[in-house]
């Protein structure tokens, strides 16, 4: 009897893993795991002296004109990389536009913002510190108020030793994308795609095999789950203006082609669990909900309870573990600092 019991175990633990590795081998045609390295960027070398300096800009609030604000407001590394708010405050309390995305891992999308508007992370640092709404700084007003402290100075320095006027605007959103590009949280799911079967739940494996057959991963695959590509959001049905703002026509403010309307870059989905509320609208703060409003929407598909359930636990293996970061103690204003504003420019 206990032979047989072994029997059965061991053709039980058999059969497990050959669906564990068949499930495996069509997510590896899907999706990649996060690199295990810091991945390279484009016209950027990174080193160390770039990591530090980044890591100081990143957290200093006096790159906005009201020295209230930094990259970190929006992008709180210990809540999800994003904000958790339905839009972003910025500059006098104005109320942004758009929901704010995660920093984690966005060095891997194929474009930044909900839009796609800049190719990469040098060029998005730039956007939010000029935008009245966000920071309300300008290059001009930056570039005075890092050169007016020695330790700044130095530091630029030393990550662009080869340029003789290393403080200026384009050197600040290089290092800020040294930065972020150390923003790399493995999951589970890494840990699955890897080779062990035991990093996912009954649960999740069940919702990875729905999020593949139900067609989730037409539009959020890669490294990212998403951050590659641009679909229309409704593009079976489009959700209630409440969900979808008619008067935000997402990538159509970047290109004017017609086609462009309501058209977004497919959400990166590694650490959605965490950063409620989701979609560019903000407007809905339950990850069921919001997995439910996208079968319908994109698919035209309606989930049954159990099969949501399943997703959201796939989902929630997607949420990885946030690298050590030690905050930064910043260089002191001196004489010549510009003071801070919090006058709005209409």
């Amino acid at each position: 009897m206990k032979r047989f019991i072994s029997l059965v175990l061991a053709s039980t633990l058999w059969v497990g893993m050959a669906q564990a590795n068949e499930l495996r081998e069509q997510a590896l045609e899907l999706f990649k795991p996060l690199p295990s390295t810091i991945p390279s960027v484009r016209d950027n070398p990174i080193t160390a002296e770039k990591i530090e300096l980044g890591k100081a800009l990143f957290f200093d609030p006096r790159l906005s004109a009201s020295g209230v604000f930094s990259c970190y407001s929006c992008h709180n590394l210990t809540t999800g990389g994003d904000d958790n708010l339905e839009t972003s405050i910025g500059h006098g309390w104005q109320k942004g536009p758009r929901n704010s995305p995660t920093v984690f891992n966005s060095v891997l999308n194929e474009a930044q913002f909900w839009d796609g508007r800049a190719e990469d992370l040098k060029e998005q640092a730039k956007g939010p510190i000029q935008a009245g709404v966000e920071m309300a700084n300008t290059p001009e007003n930056v570039v005075k108020t890092l050169g007016s402290m020695p330790q700044y100075v130095q530091w630029f320095s030393e990550a662009f030793p080869e340029e003789d006027k290393p403080v200026n605007f384009d050197n600040m959103a290089k290092a800020i994308e040294a930065f972020e590009a150390t923003l790399i949280t493995p999951a589970p799911f890494d840990a699955f795609l890897n080779g062990n079967d035991d990093a996912l739940t009954p649960e999740a494996k069940k919702g990875l095999a729905l999020f593949i057959d139900k067609g989730c991963a037409a539009c959020h695959k890669g490294v990212n789950l998403g951050g590659h590509g641009y679909y229309p959001f409704g593009l079976i049905e489009k959700p209630g203006a409440d969900i979808l703002p008619p008067g935000d026509k997402g990538r159509f403010q970047v290109t004017e082609t017609i086609d462009d309307e309501y058209v977004f870059r497919a959400s990166p989905l590694r650490n959605v669990s965490v950063t409620a509320p989701y979609f560019h609208s903000g407007k809905v703060w339950d990850l069921k909900v919001a997995v439910q409003i996208m079968a319908e929407s994109q698919l035209g598909k309606e989930l049954s309870d159990e099969d949501a359930d399943a997703l959201v636990a796939f989902l929630n293996s997607l949420t990885g573990k946030v690298p050590d970061v030690t905050l930064p103690m910043l260089p002191a204003e001196t004489a010549t600092t510009p003071r801070p504003t919090a006058e709005i420019s209409r």
